[in-house]
């Protein structure tokens, strides 16, 4: 029987990805539910991230800081030379 705190949770999945969990699991001498559970603790913090960043990238443009389009392409195509630019300051 689970524990009060947590919750089971019932998801299809393609038959080949089932195999590969198992396959980890036996690897790493684990079950299958704990495979899944860090799997999917690992995706929510990915996820979270992902959300801070995009706000706080939305943050720096309200705020101005950008770079224009023109000089990140020139540094981009400099790294491949023998002598990169350096990476542009925001304005």
């Amino acid at each position: 029987m689970p524990a009060p705190d947590t919750r089971v949770l019932t998801a299809h999945v393609p038959a080949q990805l089932a195999i590969q969990v198992d396959h980890i699991a036996a690897r790493l001498d684990r079950s299958r539910g704990w495979v899944v559970k860090q799997a999917l603790a690992a995706w929510v913090h990915q996820e979270e991230e992902r959300q801070r960043l995009t706000l706080e990238a939305l943050a720096d443009v309200d705020a101005g800081r950008t770079v224009d389009q023109a000089e990140v392409d020139a540094w981009a195509q400099s790294l491949s030379t023998e002598h990169p630019k350096p990476i542009p300051p925001s304005a």
